[in-house]
């Protein structure tokens, strides 16, 4: 169980879910994955695969599987954070009490199986997702910005029409649009 100095100080800073990521590190550890620090968070790998992340919220802390969509889940605790995450699942805990050793083990051993295997979640397609009608409305009237558009990868596409979708009122999302036109005239996608 080698400990990564740089999650011994993301968990010494933590103040609300310490107590919870101790034992959920433990736990990952306790499986033979490498400890590492990953998007600020402790990521627990195997062969260099992801397997969880630990990362906290402010009314819950989770245990998060990169490949969870593919996992049996007999106890129905994974969780999809949004509609459009496709392939993570979380398992989320309010307090220490929620955290069941075994039964952890027995998800991330699987997790575990399921990266030996090559198993890959089936992503659905940039154009399955329905483009807000203000960014349709715009392609429409501005040949640049569509060519612009359309040569986006699918990923920067699929992050804009995410974003854009994300706002409930239209004069969001046409504000949003509005903001994004430079960057994707550029080429660029939203976190560039």
């Amino acid at each position: 169980m080698k400990t990564n100095p740089k999650v011994d100080a993301f968990v010494r800073r933590s103040n609300k879910w310490r107590r919870e990521f101790e034992e959920l590190r433990k736990i990952c550890l306790g499986c033979g994955l490498v400890e590492e620090l990953k998007w600020g968070k402790p990521c627990y790998t195997h062969q260099g695969s992801n397997i969880v992340l630990i990362h906290g919220f402010k009314d819950y802390c989770a245990l998060l599987f990169f490949k969870g969509a593919l996992l049996k889940d007999p106890r129905r605790i994974l969780i999809q954070q949004t509609e459009n995450v496709q392939a993570a699942r979380q398992i989320r805990f309010i307090n220490v009490q929620d955290i069941q050793q075994s039964t952890l083990k027995r998800y991330i051993k699987e997790a575990i199986e399921v990266e030996k295997a090559g198993l890959e979640v089936s992503y659905k397609e940039t154009s399955e997702f329905a483009i807000p009608e203000e960014l349709q409305n715009r392609l429409d009237n501005s040949p640049g910005l569509k060519k612009a558009f359309n040569e986006l990868t699918p990923g920067r596409q699929r992050g804009y029409i995410l974003y854009f979708s994300a706002a409930k009122q239209s004069a969001t999302r046409e504000a949003r649009v509005e903001k994004c036109v430079p960057r994707i005239l550029q080429g660029k996608g939203l976190n560039d």
